[in-house]
């Protein structure tokens, strides 16, 4: 029997728990001709998307696909994301969420000599704040050229780290 993906069931899980908490749900979406969304508001090949009951119509989250008619400027289209293209669903009010691994698509693909890719999703715990572990402190900070201080308020943002 073939290995099912846990992905669309978190997905809805997350979706769920966004709707019971009172927040709003955003998808970040790998965008590719597999998707139909719209192209104008796509930005380095990813588009962030309100999927809230309040702002789609019609929501269908199975296991291959998340289809749903949204409005962007007025004008009703219809959106269809595959599964795989998801890279993250959270909580728009405060971030909370989870981040996927796109599988890369044909075009993409390394080279047949390419040293081979895990297949298999890993998922690794992230140590919180004030927890004295060997491993957060023998890695040093990275420098990202970004002197200023993060900024107070305004809409929270998702940040993926590579």
């Amino acid at each position: 029997m073939a290995d099912i993906s846990t992905k669309p069931y978190l997905l809805r899980a997350i979706y769920e728990w966004c709707g019971d908490s009172g927040f709003t749900p955003y998808i970040a979406v790998k965008v590719d001709g597999a998707t139909t969304v719209p192209m104008e508001y796509v930005r380095k090949g990813e588009i962030i998307l309100n999927i809230s009951f309040g702002a789609t119509s019609r929501l269908k989250m199975d296991n291959d696909a998340i289809q749903f008619n949204a409005r962007f400027n007025g004008v009703s289209r219809e959106i269809y994301i595959p599964v795989n293209n998801v890279l993250a669903i959270y909580a728009n009010e405060n971030g909370q969420g989870m981040a996927f691994e796109v599988n890369p698509t044909a075009s993409e693909m390394p080279a047949p000599d390419a040293e081979p890719a895990s297949a298999a999703p890993v998922l690794s715990a992230v140590p919180s704040k004030g927890v004295d572990s060997p491993v957060v402190q023998d890695i040093a900070p990275v420098p990202d050229g970004d002197d200023e201080p993060p900024k107070k308020g305004g809409r929270p943002t998702l940040t993926r780290i590579k």
